[in-house]
Parts: C-alpha cells; structure tokens; sequence
C-alpha cells in the first residue's frame, strides 16, 4: 500500500544532528554539550535514568524549549525549517493524553495533516487518503469512528503511530511505545518500527526495557544530562557503558530475557497538564 509519506524520506541522508546542546530551566542545567547524530533508515534507543534529560531533548527536537546554546538540524536542515516542513512526529506516553476529550480516531490521525493545511483546517482528498491508509497500516481503520479514550492501550499506541504516519514524517520520537501493552500489540509495533525504517523514516525511542535495545535497536544513546556514548548498539551497549549511565553495575540486565532480534529489513487541544 502507498502511504503518504514525506518529500525528505531520502536513503543515506542524515536525519538528526545535534551539536553541544544545551538547555536550562530557570538556571538549573537539563542538558549539557549533548552531541549526537542518528542517520535515514536507523532504529535508535534513547537510554537513561528518570530526570537524565530524555524528555528534555524530545521537546528540543520538537522546537518546545529554547537551547541556552548549541544547534539542531533535521535532514540538514535547521530545526525551525525542518518543523514547518512537518518533519517531526511524536508519540507520547499515553499518561499525558487526556482519554476522555471527545474526538474520535480518525480526527486524532488528521491531526497529523494539520500543518500542511490552510488557516481553516478543511481536509482535502489527499487529507482522508492518508488518514485511511494510515490507519489501514496500523490495523485501525474498523474503528475509525470510535471515542478515542474507547481504544484498548495498544490501540491507542496505534492511533497515534498512524498520527505521525499521516503527517508524513521523516523523525518520529517515542515516548515509552511499549508501555502498557500486550505481547501481540507489541510485536506488530515492532514490525512497523523496521517498516520505517526500511522506508527511511528514523526513530528515536525513549525506553526504559534494555532488551528492546539489543532486541531490535540498530543505534543506542545513553544519556545522563550529557551524552555518555552513543553509536552501533553493539559497540555502546556495554556493562562498562551501563554502568556508568545507572551508577551502577546491571550486568544482568544485559543478560536478562528479551525479545529475539528481527531480522534486517535490506538494509494538541487534548493534552492533559503535567
């Protein structure tokens, strides 16, 4: 199926780059020299401890929060650009989502569509093709007109997959995809992660379950306010590494049971408050 998809989904481009980076609040210090780049077509783990600086760099990827210094670019573009471009897509964790506002599946994923449209927002034909095939992708189009709170958790996970697929996005950023959701909810989404990747899109996904990592992760970023190391998961997953992003020793995190790698592909008005 032909799914809209973003002008900037070129092979063996640069998708995110991000240079000494950093971001305060109120004079207290979120992120310090963060440096990073994740390239088309790669599958990222954004790892860290709670307060290490994840969220705050998802909302500077996302243009929410003004860097004291340092400079992000999306497709080699610079950030402010690249978001009117529709570039970024984020999928939140699912605590942050008011359940109970009254809109229903198919006008959650046309949101996605909204940056392209005019000041009045009137979806056009190519507007309900992408929500469609959208939602066909994830497995929701049945309940397009379902209350959106009406979904089960990992159909709410879906809803907001096919969000960021409609906006036709080059970047999406996750949230905890894998939370609250069932085995079978999270293999599909596992599928549709090396989908993109395979269609170039990049995913940078915040998790909190190493063995996602080593399960299907091509690149890894361990964050502590700073970057500790960054690059091929099998060179920066390391005890060593660990260690110094949990100040401790999981070793048996690297060790404990996880998904089986896949195989290689060829290579908002309802926000709750915080």
């Amino acid at each position: 199926m032909a799914t809209h998809t973003h002008p900037d989904l070129a092979p063996n481009a640069e998708r995110i780059r991000v240079s000494h980076l950093c971001v305060s609040y109120h004079g207290v210090v979120a992120l310090h020299e963060v440096s990073l780049k994740v390239n088309a077509g790669s599958i990222c783990g954004l790892v860290g401890t709670n307060g290490a600086g994840k969220s705050t760099l998802f909302k500077a990827l996302m243009g929410f929060v003004r860097p004291a210094q340092g400079e992000i670019s999306i497709n080699g573009l610079p950030l402010r650009q690249a978001l009117r471009r529709q570039a970024v897509a984020y999928v939140p964790q699912m605590e942050s989502v008011d359940w109970n506002f009254p809109i229903h599946v198919a006008n959650v994923v046309m949101m996605g569509r909204y940056g392209g449209m005019n000041m009045l927002r009137i979806p056009g034909r190519d507007d309900h093709r992408a929500v469609r095939e959208s939602l066909e992708r994830v497995e929701l189009w049945p309940l397009r007109h379902r209350q959106i709170g009406e979904l089960s958790g990992g159909q709410r996970k879906r809803a907001f997959l096919a969000r960021a697929l409609a906006q036709g996005a080059s970047v999406l950023l996750l949230d905890e995809p894998f939370a609250g959701v069932d085995i079978r909810t999270e293999r599909l989404m596992i599928e549709l992660f090396q989908q993109f990747r395979a269609e170039g899109r990049s995913l940078l996904i915040s998790t909190h379950d190493l063995s996602h990592i080593t399960g299907f992760c091509d690149e890894v970023v361990l964050i502590n306010k700073t970057v500790l190391a960054y690059g091929d998961t099998s060179e920066v997953f390391t005890e060593e590494n660990l260690a110094r992003t949990f100040g401790g020793s999981p070793a048996q995190l690297l060790t404990s049971p996880g998904l089986e790698p896949l195989p290689e592909p060829g290579r908002e008005p309802w926000r709750s408050e915080p």
